[in-house]
């Protein structure tokens, strides 16, 4: 630099000298230099600026020189400084060599002038000296409150270190003279790590907001920062109020199991979150957490407690507690001692056990070894009482508990006493006897019923005399025997025998006489003799014979005597050895008496004693049966005696159940009955059910073979025909006949309904007549079918097993029974039912209704059976479309180009008018084909309406994809066409693989190259697109030896897009050549291929090459879209990058281009899932119904094996099903406002927002438990933070096993894909202490070496994350030492840097850490500018510093405000190279990587809010 100076000075006197000096020094002083420019080195297109300032009176005027002339130039800037005091000459951008040159500052005022020079030199990038500096991180955009303080962030580095200075709107920041308002940060260069030279300004004010550029300088150059603004806003007053309870929870007093509700309220500002805890245990979960008011809800409590409510917001944390008292039951009392005890009653004493008081107590008993309930006494009120009604010498269980103001209590431990002893209370039982001889008789009797106790013995009377009182007949006395022998009888006299037993305390009752005969071989009395009647006029007698003695005696008859009890009259009849006889012909409803006695050939032995018995009333009902078995139901009928029954009836079953049914009734449904299980049904009238006579049936129920409804798969059309799916058959063992009921539906207050819940609570009476009715001739049924015309139920189908499939309404007859066609306007439910060949009574299964279905006409006409009719109305309109379909057949045969292809196709089959008709687009190539070549798979899968698509996979994927197999399996497969040119031996060569053809009516023709046999062809083929004929090429990845020919192709067709669905190596096999050239320029044959640019993203990579072609002038530009995340094996695990994929390359399709070319490694497979999603796409945007069944036909009669297995159909329709939940929700960023204005309004006939809906769409999808393998392990379930937060088994970050470890491998994280490269970011929890080992091995492992951590510690005081590095010293954690290196606080964050090295080898590596620190503990950040400022701070120091490893982003669980930090990173950076901002698509990715990424609608909002301020920062950007 160099300095001049030019005083104006005139000779003069020596006194005019002095006068002048004085007048000077008094006026005017020639100007003077306060800061001159310095020499500098730039860098070409970057800036210089020069500063200059001089003082002088008057001040002096700046004028900038470039090589002795004024600087003009519209690179050139001067800024005047606002105090006049100088300017600064900008120079941007900076070229090289014009702008090298030596620049004046000419400063002149009326006292003089002068200059100073300053050299500029400009370096181009390759030129720069190694010390050059850099600028590592330059300031970002800053929005801050007045008087708050501002830091605008700088790091440099170079050799030497670089100077670094600020500059505001391009003038120089004076940090001197601000009273230190305004300081510049700076750190020293540590270890490599760049010089900091932060801008803080304190106190901000207006006049602070500005652009802002960071300038570092060394001796080698200069470089500025990109600029960045500051904007100071107005301070928000908010009244910032602590929390405080206004509603503080109330203490209460409940009962035992009662409920109770506990409010608690409380406010501030900002308004603090509410939370209860019992102890330490949270009770409201975190991530629903209400503002202000909590009530906690508490049912059947049986412990005292106390609640703690817990208010917090930023200003402060408090706690109030509710005391819930739980009132007392009284305690058991002490075990009762027996003090007294007869043989009926125990008396007992307890202790109270209770010291509060009592109200009574209870005492339990029951007898001994009883499963039956206690028996209770209550209202007790001494400790002392006796129980009575007890059984003599029995043994029983006694407790007892006390009872107060709240309730019973625990009874007391039980005691066990046994009753005194008791005369027997009933006599000896089955006394019988008989004569050894003419004088002795032997007699036998068994224990009495009720002994009442230890019996001592019996006592024996006899007598011949009864008339005698039996204290005078004789007795004897037997001990410890049961029988006895009694001699010195009177031959041939009868003698009458009564026996009793006693025990200690007295004798019991005498038994009935015994009556027996003196004489040898005479029957003793039968015993045991009984009687019930059958019927009104029957009664059956039974008994046990008497005993025989010997061969001589036996027993060869019975006498048996009776009469009415009106009749004077005995009658007697005779009748053959037995031990029961039914008397008939007797009268209803009368006494009679009975005796009987045994004969033998010695004579008639002793008559038992009197017996009466009663015939009932007449009957009230006959012929009580099963009428049907269902499989919930029974049918019961019966016959009526009286025409006008007085009574109900009451059919009794199951367990106590019973049903009151009218007296005139004559059959009865029971339903609600569990299906094959047996049935008793008893019918009683009421009046008389316990003398009366009951009616017994029993019944098994069906089993319930057909569990699922038969399901509507098609519409129903114009014919009145609808395609149904029969349900599926558990077991067909002993089925005689399946059979298809319809049913209409009647019509009430203008609605379809259908009074019964399921078909078992029909009356099937007539349709089951009708099934088993074989007289009636077969065209005499089909008549009375047709003539019902109400809507009654009728069998459309008869089939001995049933189809899958069965079209209703088509007019035939299966079995007998015609299929009605159904009527327009009428709603019908159906149902299959299944005759079961079980059983005497009619059994049948049926299934579950079919939902409603309406036959297709919109307008219902009235129920018109009359066929002659229905022909005048539909005749003539049949006619004209009839006409009309001929016509367009004759026009589109005529349109036809190559009329033979369309003869090979050979599939005209029918033509179906109506489809002609009802195909709004007969220019779509796919609803063409389904009128002129349909197969007769298409026709029986319609395509399916968009609103039905979800119900229609799902169906498909019931048992394990088994719908899906055979639609898949029915597809015409298509090749029957000719493939001459592939099969030429000049062409063999060119097919990749021998099988995969392309067939001639349909191939790509390549112009011939003369003289070259064979140069037309190519193994590729046109495919017809949605409403465009040839929309698409499918070929196959190119070999070497056919390159020049796909280039060729490329060109000749205009194409605009090549589509590639497969890497170029897949398991170490070759799937397709490299056909492009990798840097510059390849030529193949006669196409030279320029790349122009390739942009690798996570999933694809877009590449665009210039064509040019021999011979030509012409250039054409071609993108190239590789998709390369179509797994090895089998097809992608979700759609979500497909459709991502498939977008981006919709969007870059010029409409005018030719055909896109589609190849995979044989041009089929993945080829036909990309075409076939492509055009249903299309359809779904004009269309209400979707067609993959007819387009993969299409397909493939255009190249084979289009949509090669079962794996790639499905994904197709699960692909188009994601497309049709979640629409299109990718915005061009100008319109990102208007989109999220429209998202906050709540939604038309919804009472949420746009927003709340987007947000629960991405929640619809839920992982299936299958995607958690390792993460579910017991080993390693400690390791989850949270049970719900796991890593899916697939995308989950996997450790280097430890041997012998379990478990050793997990740890929970998960690898996310970046916007340009696959695993760019692993998602994890906040280390627990017990993974912090683990969590190191992961960075190390992994080589990550940046680390993103979003929370704290603590918050809400809890433990979000462990601390899992050391502050202070150096810390070993399994094999890897931690030194901590340095931290720097910045404003919004924290960074850490850290020395790992792994122990074993002594490798080392730098691990930086960024925390943070300004997310709020509850919900989000108010302002997305910091937080974007964060993501752009990380990402710049992984480019300069990171490895190739992932950044690690953790918070406490790894997945809402990580998932908000990764979301945003790859919204903005796709906002920056693609202009689209697509928010849903990119959570719905991540959480295909990792469950609940962006956790909160909180969070998913505030991922739009910090987008669109984003946006906003690139207005004021310079860049």
């Amino acid at each position: 630099m160099h300095v001049s100076t030019y005083p104006m000075m005139h000779s003069a006197s020596p006194g005019l000298l002095l006068l002048s000096f004085l007048f000077l020094a008094d006026a005017d002083s020639p100007p003077r230099f306060t800061r001159t420019p310095e020499d500098q080195t730039g860098v070409q297109g970057g800036v210089a600026s020069f500063v200059c300032q001089a003082t002088g009176d008057p001040q002096p005027k700046i004028v900038w020189n470039k090589k002795g002339k004024k600087v003009s130039n519209q690179r050139f800037e001067v800024i005047e400084f606002d105090d006049g005091s100088g300017s600064v000459l900008r120079i941007q951008p900076l070229r090289t060599p014009r702008d090298e040159a030596i620049y004046e500052c000419h400063a002149s005022n009326s006292a003089g002038e002068i200059t100073a020079s300053t050299r500029l030199n400009v370096l181009r990038e390759d030129q720069l000296p190694s010390g050059y500096p850099t600028i590592d991180m330059g300031p970002q955009l800053k929005v801050v409150e007045r008087s708050r303080t501002a830091t605008m962030l700088c790091a440099a580095s170079g050799n030497p270190d670089p100077e670094i200075t600020w500059f505001k709107d391009f003038l120089p920041v004076n940090t001197s003279n601000n009273n230190g308002r305004i300081k510049q940060l700076r750190s020293e260069s540590f270890g490599g790590t760049p010089i900091r030279g932060a801008l803080q300004i304190e106190m901000s004010e207006e006049s602070d907001q500005g652009k802002y550029e960071c300038v570092a300088t060394n001796s080698d150059g200069t470089r500025y920062s990109t600029p960045a603004n500051l904007y100071v806003r107005e301070l928000r007053e908010v009244r910032r109020v602590p929390p405080r309870f206004s509603i503080p929870p109330a203490d209460s007093e409940i009962m035992p199991g009662g409920n109770v509700n506990i409010t608690c309220v409380a406010v501030g500002s900002p308004m603090p979150y509410v939370k209860w805890m019992l102890g330490a245990e949270d009770l409201t979960p975190e991530d629903d957490m209400p503002i202000g008011r909590n009530v906690l809800e508490l049912t059947d409590v049986r412990q005292s407690n106390n609640y703690t409510c817990v208010a917090m917001s930023t200003l402060g944390v408090i706690e109030a507690v509710a005391q819930i008292i739980v009132k007392a039951l009284p305690k058991a009392p002490g075990m009762p001692v027996v003090t007294e005890r007869t043989a009926t009653s125990i008396t007992l004493t307890w202790d109270s056990g209770n010291p509060e008081p009592v109200s009574y107590y209870i005492i339990q008993h029951r007898a001994k070894g009883s499963e039956d309930p206690y028996k209770e006494i209550d209202g007790i009120a001494t400790t002392r009482y006796s129980v009575g009604g007890l059984s003599p010498y029995s043994h029983y269980d006694f407790r007892v508990a006390a009872v107060n103001t709240i309730g019973q209590g625990p009874s007391s431990d039980v005691v066990e006493a046994r009753t005194a002893e008791q005369a027997p209370s009933s006599p000896p039982r089955q006394v019988r006897g008989r004569m050894l001889s003419t004088t002795t008789a032997i007699i036998h009797w068994d224990e009495p019923e009720e002994p009442n106790g230890q019996v001592v013995g019996y006592r024996v009377y006899y007598t011949s005399d009864n008339a005698l009182p039996v204290n005078q007949w004789e007795k004897q006395m037997v001990r410890s025997a049961n029988f006895i022998t009694i001699q010195s009888l009177t031959p041939n006299k009868t003698y009458y025998i009564r026996v009793l037993a006693f025990t200690s305390v007295g004798d019991g009752p005498l038994s009935q006489d015994l009556q027996i005969i003196a004489k040898t071989g005479v029957p003793s009395q039968p015993s045991d003799f009984k009687g019930e009647a059958k019927s009104e006029t029957s009664i059956l007698l039974s008994w046990v014979a008497p005993p025989q003695g010997g061969p001589d005696n036996q027993i060869t008859g019975y006498e048996l005597v009776y009469r009415r009890a009106d009749d004077t009259e005995e009658k007697k009849v005779s009748f053959e050895p037995t031990t029961s006889y039914l008397l008939k012909n007797l009268k209803p409803f009368s006494s009679y008496t009975f005796q009987l006695a045994a004969r033998s050939k010695h004579g008639i032995g002793a008559y038992t004693n009197e017996v009466s018995i009663d015939t009932p009333q007449t009957l009230f009902a006959t012929n009580f049966r099963v009428k049907a078995a269902m499989k919930n139901s029974v049918l019961l009928s019966w016959e009526i005696r009286d025409k006008n029954p007085a009574q109900p009836f009451t059919i009794l079953y199951g367990k106590g159940q019973s049903v009151e049914v009218d007296g005139k009734q004559t059959q009865k449904l029971i339903t609600g009955l569990e299906p094959d299980t047996q049935y008793s049904f008893l019918l009683t009238n009421r009046a008389n059910s316990a003398g009366g006579l009951q009616h017994r049936v029993t019944a098994t129920t069906a089993p319930d073979l057909l569990k699922t409804k038969p399901t509507v798969v098609g519409k129903t059309n114009a014919d009145g025909m609808v395609t149904v799916q029969l349900p599926v058959v558990q077991t067909a063992a002993k089925v005689r006949g399946y059979y298809v009921v319809v049913v209409p539906l009647k019509k009430m207050k203008g609605k379809f309904l259908n009074p019964w819940e399921e078909p078992d609570q029909m009356n099937l009476d007539e349709l089951l007549k009708e099934i088993n009715r074989t007289s009636i001739s077969h065209a005499l049924r089909i008549r009375r079918q047709a003539a019902q015309s109400d809507p009654r139920a009728y069998v459309s189908a008869h089939f001995k097993s049933l189809p899958l499939e069965f079209t209703l309404g088509d007019g035939r007859n299966y079995g007998d029974f015609r299929n009605r066609p159904l009527l327009n306007g009428q709603e019908y439910v159906f149902f299959v039912l299944a005759l079961l060949d079980l059983s005497e009574n009619t059994m049948y299964a049926t299934s579950p209704y079919s939902d409603p279905v309406t036959s297709s006409d919109v307008d219902p006409q009235p129920m018109v059976d009359e066929e002659e009719g229905l022909l005048w109305v539909v005749g003539p309109v049949l006619a004209v479309i009839f006409i009309i379909c001929i016509v367009i057949a004759i026009l589109l045969f005529k349109s036809k180009p190559d009329r033979k292809r369309a003869e090979a196709e050979g599939r005209k089959g029918s033509f179906p008018c109506s489809k002609a008709m009802s195909s709004h687009h007969p220019t779509d190539p796919v609803e063409l084909r389904r009128i002129n070549f349909q197969t007769p798979g298409m026709a029986s899968h319609p395509p399916v309406p968009i609103s039905e698509l979800a119900d229609h996979i799902e169906r498909l994927k019931a048992n394990d994809n088994l719908k899906f197999s055979q639609e898949y399996e029915s597809i015409d497969p298509g090749q029957q066409f000719t493939w001459e040119n592939s099969n030429l031996e000049v062409n063999k060569p060119k097919n990749r693989y021998a099988n995969v053809i392309a067939y001639d009516h349909s191939r790509v023709i390549l112009s011939s190259i003369d003289g070259v046999p064979g140069s037309d062809y190519i193994n590729a083929n046109y495919i017809d697109g949605y409403r465009r004929q040839n929309a698409y090429i499918a070929t196959q990845g190119s070999l070497p030896e056919t390159f020049g020919d796909f280039w060729r192709m490329v060109w000749e067709q205009h194409t605009a897009n090549i589509i590639m669905m497969t890497k170029l190596e897949e398991k170490s096999r070759v799937k397709c050549d490299q056909y492009w050239p990798t840097r510059g320029t390849e030529t193949y044959g006669l196409i030279q291929v320029t790349l122009l640019d390739t942009v690798e993203l996570a999933t694809y990579s877009v590449r665009t090459f210039a064509l040019y072609k021999s011979g030509s002038n012409e250039k054409r530009e071609v993108r190239h879209f590789q998709f390369t995340a179509w797994p090895d094996h089998g097809v992608p695990e979700h759609p979500t990058p497909f459709l991502a994929f498939l977008r981006r390359v919709k969007a870059c399709n010029p409409p005018d281009a030719g055909p896109m070319v589609v190849h995979c490694s044989a041009g089929v497979g993945r080829t036909g899932c990309f075409i076939v999603i492509d055009g249903m796409t299309e359809r779904i945007k004009h269309e209400k119904t979707i067609d993959m069944y007819g387009h993969v036909t299409l397909m493939r009669s255009q190249r084979n094996y289009m949509v090669q297995t079962e794996d790639q159909y499905i994904f197709i329709h699960d692909a188009l099903l994601e497309a049709v939940t979640c629409g299109n929700t990718e915005v061009p960023a100008r319109n990102l406002y208007s989109y999220i204005q429209r998202l906050t309004q709540i939604e038309p006939g919804e009472n949420v927002t746009g927003m709340e809906l987007e947000f629960k769409r991405l929640a619809s999808a839920k992982a299936h438990t299958s995607r958690f393998v390792s993460a579910n392990l017991p080993c390693n379930k400690f390791k989850n933070r949270l049970v719900n937060i796991m890593p899916y088994e697939t995308t989950r970050v996997c450790l280097q096993p430890i041997r012998g470890v379990e478990g050793s491998d997990y740890i929970n994280a998960s690898f996310i894909d970046g916007y340009r490269q696959q695993k760019a970011y692993i998602a994890t929890q906040g280390p627990l202490a017990e993974t912090t080992e683990d969590y190191w091995r992961m960075l190390w492992e992994h080589n990550s070496t940046i680390v993103v951590m979003l929370t704290k510690l603590r918050e809400m005081g809890r433990e979000k994350c462990h601390q899992y590095w050391p502050a202070e010293r150096s810390a070993r954690y399994q094999y890897f030492v931690v030194d901590p290196m340095a931290e720097y606080n910045m404003p919004q964050y924290i960074l850490r840097e850290f020395k790992v090295t792994d122990a074993r080898d002594g490798q080392s590596r730098t691990v930086r850490q960024f925390q943070f620190t300004d997310w709020p503990e509850q919900g989000v950040p108010k302002s997305g500018e910091g937080f974007i400022d964060f993501i752009g701070q990380v990402h710049k120091t992984k480019e300069q510093f990171g490895q190739d490893g992932p950044i690690t982003v953790h918070c406490s669980a790894g997945v809402g405000r990580t998932g908000v930090f990764i979301t945003l990173s790859i919204v903005l950076e796709r906002m920056r190279y693609e202009g689209v901002v697509d928010i849903f698509q990119t959570v719905k990715m991540l959480r295909t990587q990792r469950p609940a990424t962006v956790q909160t609608e909180d969070q998913y909002q505030f991922c739009y809010r910090a987008s669109l301020e984003y946006l906003g920062s690139f207005d004021h950007y310079a860049t």
